[in-house]
C-alpha cells in the first residue's frame, strides 16, 4: 500500500460553518465509517447467494480483492477519492473540485484499484486516453465520456456512483439542499450517464443529509422533490417496493443503481429497531449492525448494497454505533483506517477547518490543564489492564502494554513512540448529553477492553485526565468480569484513582448503574482532593507492580482479591477507607444511606 494519505487542502476564502452539535459531529462520521464497515463486512460474499435469517455474516476478507479482514473495496475506495477533496471545504460543483476528484479516480485506477466495475473502467479507461489527446479539463472530458458511452450501448446506470456518494451529502449541510442536489448529479456524471445513476444519488444523499441533521430517514422520501417532475412517481413506486418486498428478492439484479439503493432501503427499513434496554444489552444503534448483517445476507453485491446502506445508517446513529470490534479492524486504500475516514468526514462537515484544538488533523492533541501530571495505576480486578490519563502517553521509556484504548481525542499521530501497539479510539464525550448514546459506548469500551485481554494483550486505558469517561468504563469492566455490582465496582475505581471528576457527569456515572440493571440514583460527590504531584507516575515502571502478562482473571478470582486475601494495587488505601467509600455510593445510590 501507499504511505497513508490525508487531506492538507485548505479552502481559499472563509465560509459559514453549519450549526453542529457533538451527536451531529458524530452521525456525519459514521457516514464514511459505517459505509466502509458495511464494505468490509460485505466483500468476503460477494457473488454468493443469499444467506439464511442464522448465518451470519462477519469480516473475513478474501472476495474479489482478495481482501484480509477488515480491508474495504472500491467501494470506500472511490469515496475516499471524492472526500480527499470534500475535506478541504470545497464546493464539489466547481470545475476546480471536479478535476480534482476525476484525477483521484485515476490515480485510484492506476495504483489502488483492488476491483472495478465494468462500467467505471470502461469510461476511466476513456477519459484517459481521450485527455491526452484535449485541451478541455479532465472532468469535462470524464463526464462526456461516460455521457457518450451511455449513448453508445444503453450502459450507464450501474451502482457505482451511488456507492461512493455519501461523503457529497457532508459538503452540503448548511445549504440549500438544492445545491447538494446538483453536486450529486455532477459526481456521479463523471463515469455514469444514465440520469437514473444521478437520481439515486440525489435521494441518498438527501437522506444522508437529513440524518445527519435531525435524526431520522425521513429524507429518503424527502429527497423526491428534488427529482424532476416527471421522475417522483417512478422512484416514490421503487421505494414502495423495497418497504414491503422481502429484502433478499432484491438480490439478482443489485448491481443496477436502482435494485441496489431498494436493497439497501429494504435492509434499513425492514430491520427492526431494537428496544432501548441497556441491562439487557439491548440499544437502539444496533440497528446500524443488525441493518448491515441484513444488507449482506441479501446477497450478489453484497459489499456495494451493505456500503450503501452504512453510509446512511452511519449518518443516522453515528460513528459511535459501528461497533469497535469491526472499527479495529477496518483498513484499506490509501493507507486509511478507522479514525482517517472519521478525520475525512469531521474536515468535510467542518469546510476543511481543524477545530481550535487542531483536531483532527494535529497529530498530537495538547494536554490541557485539567489533565493534570501524567498517572497511571492498575485496574482493582486486573493488573493486565493499567487505567491513567493522556499525559502518561507522553511518558519516556517503553511501555508494558500491547493495546491502548483512549476515550477522548488524542490526534492523528501514533499513541505512543514505540511500534507495535494496537490503538483503539472510541468517541465518547466528557458532557451530559453530547452522546447519542452513553451507555452503548460505556458498554462498548469495556467489552473491547475485554476482548483485548482474553487475547492476552495488556491494555492501557485512558480519556484526557482519567478522572470520569476512565472510571466508568473501567467500572463497567469491573462488572463483566467479576460480575459485581455497580457500587462495588465503582467504589474499587474510586479507591485505586484515589479520586475522580465522574459526579460531573451524570450520564456516565448513571450508565453504569443502568447497564447492570440498577435503578440510576444521584452520583457520588467527590470525597478526596486531587493527588499531590508526588504521587503522579512519570514513568511506566510505577504501574507495573505486579506481573501483567496473560489473560485477565477469572470470575473466582477476582473476588478473591475483593476479599481482602491479596495486596490491592494501591497500597496506599486501607481497607476501612475502601469500605467507607462503598458506603458513601451505597447512600448516593439509594438515597437511604445504605447499599442497593
Amino acid at each position: 500500500m501507499p504511505n497513508r494519505r490525508t487531506s492538507t487542502r485548505r479552502p481559499a476564502q472563509p465560509v459559514p460553518r453549519p450549526l453542529l452539535t457533538e451527536i451531529r459531529t458524530d452521525r456525519a462520521a459514521g457516514v464514511l465509517l459505517a459505509a466502509a464497515a458495511g464494505d468490509a463486512l460485505g466483500v468476503h460474499y460477494e457473488g454468493k447467494g443469499t444467506m439464511r435469517p442464522d448465518q451470519q455474516p462477519k469480516m473475513l476478507g478474501g472476495g474479489y480483492g482478495p481482501y484480509r479482514p477488515g480491508e474495504y473495496s472500491d467501494d470506500t475506495q472511490m469515496q475516499w477519492c471524492i472526500a480527499d477533496v470534500a475535506a478541504s471545504g470545497a464546493d464539489l460543483r466547481t470545475p476546480n473540485a471536479l478535476d480534482a476528484i476525476a484525477n483521484n479516480f485515476l490515480i485510484w485506477l492506476r495504483d489502488g484499484a483492488t476491483d472495478v466495475g465494468v462500467q467505471t473502467r470502461t469510461v476511466l479507461g476513456m477519459a484517459k486516453r481521450a485527455h491526452a489527446e484535449s485541451d478541455d479539463p479532465l472532468h469535462q472530458v470524464m463526464a462526456r465520456q461516460a455521457a457518450a458511452q451511455y449513448k453508445r450501448t444503453g450502459l450507464g446506470a450501474g451502482n457505482g456512483a451511488l456507492m461512493r456518494t455519501g461523503i457529497v451529502a457532508l459538503s452540503y449541510l448548511d445549504t440549500d439542499p438544492r445545491a447538494m442536489a446538483s453536486a450529486a448529479r455532477a459526481v456521479s456524471d463523471l463515469t455514469h450517464g444514465d440520469p437514473l445513476s444521478a437520481e439515486a444519488c440525489i435521494l441518498w444523499c438527501s437522506g444522508i443529509r437529513t440524518a445527519v441533521l435531525d435524526g431520522t430517514f425521513d429524507g429518503v422520501r424527502a429527497g423526491l422533490t428534488l427529482l424532476p417532475a416527471n421522475r417522483r412517481a417512478q422512484w416514490a413506486a421503487w421505494l414502495d417496493e423495497a418497504e414491503n418486498r422481502p429484502p433478499h428478492t432484491f438480490a439478482s439484479k443489485n448491481g443496477f443503481v436502482v435494485v441496489a439503493l431498494q436493497a439497501a432501503w429494504a435492509a434499513i427499513t425492514q430491520t427492526p429497531v431494537p428496544a432501548a434496554d441497556p441491562a439487557s444489552g439491548s440499544f437502539v444503534g444496533q440497528h446500524l449492525q443488525l441493518a448491515l448483517e441484513n444488507a449482506v445476507r441479501i446477497g450478489h453485491d453484497t459489499d456495494t448494497v451493505a456500503a450503501i446502506a452504512g453510509a446512511l445508517l452511519g449518518a443516522r446513529w453515528g460513528g459511535s454505533a459501528v461497533p469497535l470490534n469491526w472499527q479495529r479492524l477496518i483498513h484499506g486504500w490509501p493507507s486509511q483506517d478507522a479514525s482517517d475516514l472519521v478525520g475525512l468526514a469531521v474536515l468535510t462537515v467542518n469546510k476543511g477547518r481543524d477545530d481550535s484544538k487542531g483536531w483532527p488533523r494535529v497529530e498530537r492533541m495538547p494536554h490541557p490543564q485539567i489533565g493534570g501530571q501524567p498517572f497511571a495505576v492498575l485496574h482493582p480486578d486486573d493488573p493486565g489492564l493499567i487505567i491513567g490519563n493522556l499525559a502518561q502517553t507522553t511518558v519516556a521509556g517503553p511501555a508494558p502494554i500491547d493495546a491502548v484504548v483512549s476515550l477522548c481525542r488524542v490526534g492523528s499521530g501514533p499513541i505512543l513512540t514505540q511500534t507495535g501497539v494496537e490503538h483503539i479510539r472510541v468517541w465518547l464525550v466528557d458532557r451530559a448529553g453530547a452522546n447519542a448514546d452513553t451507555a452503548f459506548v460505556v458498554d462498548q469500551a469495556a467489552r473491547i477492553v475485554q476482548q483485548l485481554r482474553q487475547e492476552g494483550k495488556r491494555v492501557f486505558l485512558h480519556c484526557v485526565a482519567g478522572r470520569s469517561r476512565t472510571p466508568a468504563v473501567a467500572a463497567r469492566y469491573s462488572c463483566l468480569l467479576s460480575g459485581k455490582s455497580p457500587a462495588d465496582a465503582l467504589a474499587d475505581v474510586h479507591t485505586a484513582l484515589e479520586w475522580w471528576r465522574l459526579d460531573h457527569n451524570r450520564d456516565m456515572f448513571e450508565a453504569v448503574y443502568r447497564l447492570a440493571g440498577h435503578r440510576p440514583r444521584p452520583p457520588l460527590a467527590p470525597v478526596d482532593r486531587a493527588p499531590a504531584a508526588s504521587t503522579s507516575t512519570r514513568s511506566w515502571t510505577g504501574s507495573s507492580r505486579r506481573n501483567t502478562d496473560g489473560p485477565p482473571p477469572q470470575r473466582e478470582e477476582a473476588a478473591h482479591c475483593r476479599s481482602g486475601s491479596e495486596p490491592r494495587v494501591n497500597s496506599r488505601r486501607t481497607p476501612v477507607r475502601t469500605l467507607r467509600a462503598k458506603r458513601r455510593l451505597g447512600r448516593a445510590a439509594t438515597g437511604r444511606g445504605r447499599m442497593p
